[in-house]
């Protein structure tokens, strides 16, 4: 719902800026650590991000309206044609690209790709080392990254931990809110996303499911939440899905005598618990939908369009 009565006749400021970048370089961390709220999921696995969440933050007369998008990378399948999709997408409608890195590491080719798509972009654009916490050499590292922007204007620069550095991130998010053209407000103060809640606790159910689940079964699973309803007392009971792409991974997310499927349900419900601040019941059932990242109307109807 929409707040009136903080408005004023004095011009607003807005506008959206893409955190872009190749897989599990900590995009959503610096998202939710911007917003001091948590709006995406993380993990340690690569393209925990599917979809281009928008995370809001807002202050009296400024707001910012953060793109997480998925990492970028050559794509196997219709699910990875989609998410690269979902980083052109946002790169066009953006104000500004945060390009974030991984400062452990000399750039890869997944990082040239990056760069490659970005460098003659007409926005502007702040290279972001992180994970200096971790890093051995991250100068060095930084100096790499920043060849591969050569001769690029609008460029800005930061390292910082995104995970244990706080002030920092807080430092860049100044600087962009300091950055931002005259606009009105693009969504209601108040909003810190534009998922709805079922959106939302579908992406912490997957979460969890891919910190618990091996190899290469985490990337053929989706989750939805299908109902939530409150009861008087407050306990809130949402019912969800995971999605699997063949009958033989039913079994593995389940698990012996359903040791896999009780585990990934209790740690997403702590964080439900957690976020909500109420008692949380989730029920949790898993189905079989044969090839769902190759076929077009299934990801379309698992919300990926």
């Amino acid at each position: 719902m929409t707040d009136f009565s903080s408005r004023t006749d004095a011009p607003t400021r807005s506008g959206f800026v893409a955190i872009i970048g190749k897989p599990n370089v900590g995009k959503s961390t610096l998202l939710n650590t911007f917003l001091g709220v948590k709006v995406a999921p993380t993990s340690p696995r690569p393209q925990t991000t599917r979809k281009g969440v928008r995370g809001i933050y807002t202050t009296d007369d400024a707001q910012l309206v953060f793109v997480d998008t998925p990492g970028i990378h050559k794509p196997k399948d219709a699910m990875g044609k989609y998410m690269n999709n979902e980083v052109n997408t946002a790169l066009s409608d953006v104000d500004a690209v945060v390009w974030v890195v991984d400062l452990r590491h000399p750039p890869t080719d997944e990082d040239r790709m990056v760069a490659r798509q970005i460098r003659d972009l007409p926005k502007a654009l702040t290279l972001v080392g992180n994970k200096t916490d971790v890093a051995k050499y991250p100068d060095e590292a930084m100096k790499l990254y920043k060849a591969l922007l050569e001769g690029r204007e609008q460029l800005s620069e930061v390292m910082l931990s995104a995970q244990n550095n706080p002030a920092r991130v807080q430092e860049l998010r100044d600087q962009l809110l300091s950055e931002l053209p005259e606009n009105p407000f693009f969504f209601p103060r108040g909003a810190s996303s534009d998922q709805s809640r079922e959106q939302w606790a579908a992406e912490i159910i997957r979460e969890e499911a891919m910190k618990k689940l091996r190899d290469e079964l985490p990337y053929a699973v989706a989750t939805r939440v299908n109902s939530w309803t409150e009861r008087d007392d407050g306990l809130q009971r949402i019912e969800g899905e995971i999605i699997v792409e063949k009958s033989s991974h039913k079994g593995m997310v389940i698990g012996a005598g359903g040791k896999q499927l009780r585990e990934i349900g209790q740690a997403a419900r702590k964080q439900l618990e957690v976020f909500l601040n109420h008692k949380v019941y989730l029920g949790l059932e898993v189905i079989v939908i044969n090839g769902w990242r190759e076929d077009v109307e299934a990801l379309r109807e698992l919300g990926y369009e």
